[in-house]
This record gives structure tokens, sequence and C-alpha cells, in this order.
């Protein structure tokens, strides 16, 4: 009898990471404008990209934690730095102090992920672990997609700070849910200072390498995205900053599921090569947007494109990496998605004054990794 996938613990922690999610989420559409009132406008491609270097260099330590220490400790360091960063942004309302704790804040989904991805890769089957990861991108667009009209609906009736309260109100109910679950890593270690040394093999997983460089070429998109349809959506006429994200996540939650599915059928290659050119198509839908009607169609084809590549890379990642070492294979993707999406933030805040060209340019990217799966698994 195959084992069951949708346990008590999958369940708990698809629960958690769906609050993680509408955590840091919540206040991503009003970051922008908020900068700007603290007088740091020419400062709008650090909002996110600050927030990936941290996430990016903490992944390999998260990774080396997770396959030593245990999945739960790094699962409660990155929601902990959640509740700890929400709590700290009215108190520290100025430029510097603000940066400062984006920076700090990318510790959240530095560890988070990598923690849950690892726990979900232990419990549930391998001939299911597309649809798992399906599921649990279910739950952490749903999170995504929720929170961020809630927070421009308190921002514009409550205030800014009433946005970064229910942000770590959400991050302190999902380390509630975590204390119901047991770990999992059959052989722990005792925490000691001298696993916080990583070398070169804890950095990065060769095996999954392929996984990496499809990560970088289609997610420099979502980085573009978080800096510019913020703006963007203003200028269209868009009166709540989250309408985007939820039309984006919805469209996305419509097609995880099944395509991790299918990607446990038919591999993970084929699923990642569809998402990669509807991902380029959205691009062009958003290069090409010129009111609010043709935003909306460009969110749908993103989420879309999203929904269908996210469970296939998570699962590929997992196929590709060291069976004994999961932990270091996903931060190893995780870097890379770290790399892409702070990348494509930094590239979307030089040129904000060239938005379509900035689309076409992320449009490029995803096709090239198209090409790039079509050379490799042509070779292999």
């Amino acid at each position: 009898m195959p084992s069951p996938l949708y346990t008590r613990s999958f369940l708990l922690l698809c629960l958690s990471h769906a609050l993680f999610a509408g955590s840091f989420n919540m206040m991503i559409p009003e970051l922008p404008a908020y900068l700007s009132s603290l007088g740091g406008a020419e400062h709008k491609g650090l909002i996110i990209a600050l927030f990936t270097i941290t996430a990016g260099v903490s992944r390999p330590f998260s990774g080396k934690l997770a396959d030593t220490v245990g999945r739960m400790p790094v699962m409660y360091i990155g929601t902990l730095a959640c509740v700890i960063c929400s709590l700290l942004y009215p108190q520290l309302a100025f430029v510097g102090g603000f940066l400062a704790l984006r920076f700090f804040h990318g510790f959240s989904t530095g560890f988070k992920p990598t923690g849950t991805s690892a726990y979900v890769a232990d419990i549930v089957p391998d001939g299911r672990r597309g649809e798992a990861m399906g599921t649990l991108g279910i739950c952490l667009s749903l999170g995504a997609s929720a929170s961020p009209p809630l927070g421009s609906w308190l921002v514009k009736d409550f205030g800014i700070n009433a946005m970064f309260y229910a942000s770590a109100i959400l991050a302190v109910m999902s380390m509630l849910i975590l204390a119901n679950l047991s770990e999992t890593l059959r052989e722990k270690q005792r925490f000691r200072w001298s696993l916080l040394k990583v070398g070169r093999e804890d950095v990065f997983d060769p095996l999954s390498i392929p996984a990496a460089i499809v990560m970088i070429c289609c997610y420099i998109s979502y980085g573009v995205i978080l800096t510019l349809v913020p703006d963007l959506s203003d200028q269209l006429g868009v009166e709540n900053r989250g309408t985007f994200f939820t039309i984006f996540t919805l469209a996305s939650v419509s097609t995880r599921f099944s395509a991790g599915k299918i990607s446990d059928r038919l591999g993970r290659v084929p699923v990642l090569k569809a998402s990669a050119w509807m991902i380029a198509l959205a691009m062009l839908a958003f290069a090409l947007a010129d009111s609010k009607w043709m935003l909306y169609v460009a969110s749908a084809l993103f989420g879309l494109g999203n929904g269908v590549f996210s469970p296939a890379i998570n699962a590929w990642t997992v196929d590709l990496g060291d069976p004994g070492r999961k932990g270091r294979a996903l931060a190893t993707m995780y870097i890379s998605l770290e790399i892409a999406i702070g990348g494509g933030a930094l590239l979307a805040g030089w040129f904000s004054g060239h938005i379509s060209g900035v689309f076409y340019f992320a449009a490029l990217s995803s096709i090239l990794g198209w090409i790039y799966l079509m050379v490799r698994h042509k070779a292999g």
C-alpha cells in the first residue's frame, strides 16, 4: 500500500508556510511608496535586492544546518526573523533603518523555505514529490495572494504601522503551528559553532547546478515584477496595489497542483520547458500593457507560468541532488533564486525609466532558460 501524502504533518506544514508567506508578502506592494515617503525613492531597487542578498548568503548555512541540526530549528529561525523585522519597521522609520531591516529580513526566506522543502522531501513518497511540492506551493501562493490586498487596506484605513504589526502576527501564528510538528532528520547533531563554518562543498551541490541555472534564467522576471509592478499599477489606475498579487497568485494556484502531478508522470524537463515560454509571454504582455486590463492579463499569464515552473523546479532539484544532503541541494537552488530575484530587482531599479525594455530583457532571459533545457536534455 503506497504511503499517504496528505498526513497531519504535511497539512500543518502547508498551513504554517501559507502564514509565513502572508507575513512577508503583505508589505511588498506598499514598500516602494513607503520608502519614497521616507525620502529614499532612488533606492527602490534595494527593497527587494537587499532582502535577496541576505537570503542568498544565508542559504549555505541553512542548508548545512538543516542536514545536521535539523529541519525544525531552521524553520524557526526563518519565521522568527519575520517577527522581529515586522515589529522593528515602525521603530526604524528612516531610510537607513528601513534598508538595514530589509537586509536582515532576508534571513526569513534564507531559512524557512529551505527547512520546509527538506521536511517535505522527508515525509512524502518519492513518486509524489512533484505533487507535494505543488500542494505546498499552492498554500504559499494562497498566503501570498490574500495578504497584499489586506496590507494595502490596512495602510489605507489604519496606516503603515498597522500593516507591519499584522505581518508580525501572521509570523507568530506560523511559529505556533510549527510547534505541533516533530523533527524528521534521523541523525541529528547538537548545535556547535563550527557548524557555521561552510566550505565550498556546503555552498553548492554540483549535481543541482542544472536546476540552479534554469532558476536564474526564469526567475529574473520575478525580481523585475516585484520592483516595477507597484508603480506600474499606479500609472495604469489600479487603486489597490495588491490586486496584481491576487490575480497572479490565483492563476498560479490553478496550475500548481496539476503541474506537479504532470511532472511526476512526464518528467520535470518537459514541464519546465513549457513554463519558460509561459513566463516569457507574460513578460512581453507586461511590456505592452497600456491599461489596467492588460496588466491583469499579464498578471494571470505570469501566475500560470510560475505555477507550472515552481513545483517542477523544486522536485527536479531534489531528484538531481545527493539523497543524503537534500538541504544542500535545495539551498543551491534557493541561492540561484535569490540571485535571480535580486538581480532582476536591481536591473529594474537602475532602468526604471525604461520599463518596457526591462520586461523585454526578462522575456529573453526566460527563453535562454528554455534553450539551456533543450541543449542539456538533448545532450543527456
